[in-house]
């Protein structure tokens, strides 16, 4: 069982402040849970984050009591990427839970390492309903199976723990191969020789019509 020990804050403080002392502002809800706001060892938080991700339940260890929740998002420092604030969603005791879990592609399928076809991953999570000790930390799909273009596999193909039920629509497909695509060759434009022709005929006619205007005038000159 993983579980963080949070204190509770005032609402009303400055999260720089609670970061300097080495925590992280964070604030749990749920349902039937009043939000609120909480603050826990940024150490601590690392180290569970890491191992639960957002699939695996983390007990809230609270002045109030102990509390079930998931991690339900993290904001994380655009430049260092460090978490800055989490929420973390409280389920009802008995209660199923819905979750958006990421799909992991095992194996490798045949259609595009032997007849190099494209791998289209359609859906890359997948929604799925279960008890909270039921959630499996992410989905498995084994694409050894695709052998040739056009091979894809369904939400309702994918094999999934006892307890565990998909809340997308059964035929949505998941990951596909498609055929390679063909580039085509631009075919250079055939030169019209005969058009360089006419084109270098003229110009040595008008040359020549230059040459024959000049030469009265020179002979004019001369007398």
């Amino acid at each position: 069982m993983l579980t963080l020990k949070v204190d509770i804050r005032n609402s009303t403080g400055k999260n720089e402040a609670v970061r300097k002392a080495g925590r992280m502002p964070a604030v749990f809800y749920g349902k039937k849970e009043a939000s609120t706001p909480i603050s826990i060892r940024q150490t601590d938080f690392l180290k569970v984050w890491k191992e639960a991700g957002e699939s695996t339940v983390v007990t809230l260890e609270t002045p109030q009591g102990e509390k079930d929740s998931l991690i339900h998002e993290v904001l994380l420092d655009p430049v260092t990427g460090t978490p800055q604030h989490a929420d973390f969603y409280v389920f009802e005791a008995g209660h199923k839970v819905e979750v958006a879990l990421p799909i992991e592609f095992t194996g490798v399928s045949p259609a595009v390492k032997d007849l190099g076809g494209v791998l289209v991953k359609v859906l890359h999570e997948l929604e799925i309903e279960a008890m909270p000790k039921d959630l499996p930390h992410n989905i498995s799909v084994d694409i050894s199976g695709l052998a040739q273009f056009g091979d894809q596999i369904l939400a309702k193909d994918i094999p999934l723990p006892k307890g565990v039920e998909i809340k997308v629509n059964p035929d949505e497909v998941v990951v596909t191969v498609s055929a390679p695509r063909e580039e085509k060759e631009e075919e250079a434009a055939p030169i019209d020789l005969a058009s360089i022709e006419v084109e270098k005929k003229g110009k040595e006619e008008v040359e020549g019509e230059g040459e024959t205007a000049a030469a009265p005038a020179e002979e004019k000159a001369e007398k």
